[in-house]
């Protein structure tokens, strides 16, 4: 372990018990793989929409300002700033959360504020950084008022933004942070208890991306004790993402010994 992660596991207040056990690693690589129904079909409905079909063609410059310009629902009025994404274009990792809070509101950026640290925090104890190698947007674009839970219309007028942004990536895995966002991105009403553990797919036409669930940043704040869970769920990421197409990335993160 590097002195950068040392850190960033202390950050997180989780100490050894960040480490890798033999029957957590068993049950993690014996984990089942379910298929989330998110195909073609399931934006159907608004394959008539022209701005549907224009969001389905354009490159990044054009989907940002497309998000910018959104007047589709009522948060626009309410809304200070759209917030995009930040982070790499090229990225083989993908990270989404719910919908911006206050502070993203403000400030346009994802994950930001105390969460958003630990959010960088659990990145570094993967050997990641924001804005290398990494993207991270939200299911919404425009923050819900007082930070109530997205509306079905809100995630429908959004889902063509995420959707394209998913396929201009193409990442080699997606990590699901919070109930609502893995409820919204897999199209499930299922608790995150029983979402995580598991390695759950997005389909885009043929392809298949790999999509791990955790516990959202700004709940560990909350809970602690759920953060030594987390970290089992980052690890599951790592091993699915290293499992890709081979290509050179960060190394995987070497687990802390005991009393580290």
């Amino acid at each position: 372990m590097n002195e950068s992660q040392r850190r960033a596991y202390l950050a997180l207040g989780i100490g050894p018990l960040w480490r890798a056990r033999r029957d957590e690693g068993a049950a993690v690589a014996d984990a089942a793989v379910t298929e989330a129904v998110v195909t073609d079909a399931a934006v159907a409905d608004t394959a008539a929409d022209p701005v549907v079909t224009d969001v389905a063609a354009m490159d990044w410059p054009a989907l940002r300002a497309a998000v910018a310009e959104c007047r589709a629902c009522d948060l626009c009025r309410t809304r200070t700033r759209t917030v995009f994404g930040v982070g790499d274009e090229r990225a083989s990792w993908l990270v989404i959360g719910e919908a911006p809070g206050a502070e993203e509101d403000r400030r346009g950026e994802p994950f930001v504020g105390s969460a958003g640290r630990l959010l960088d925090q659990m990145l570094a104890a993967l050997g990641l950084s924001r804005g290398h190698d990494v993207f991270i947007a939200n299911v919404l674009k425009c923050r819900p008022p007082g930070n109530r839970d997205p509306s079905p219309d809100e995630r429908a007028h959004c889902e063509p933004f995420l959707r394209r942004q998913i396929e201009l990536l193409a990442p080699r895995v997606i990590l699901v942070a919070g109930r609502t966002a893995a409820q919204s991105l897999l199209g499930t009403e299922a608790s995150i208890a029983s979402l995580r553990g598991r390695v759950h797919a997005y389909r885009l036409g043929e392809r298949s991306i790999p999509v791990v669930v955790t516990y959202h940043p700004a709940y560990l704040l909350r809970t602690a004790a759920d953060k030594a869970r987390a970290w089992v769920d980052l690890c599951l990421a790592r091993r699915v993402h290293d499992q890709g197409d081979g290509s050179s990335r960060p190394p995987a993160p070497t687990a802390p010994r005991a009393g580290a």
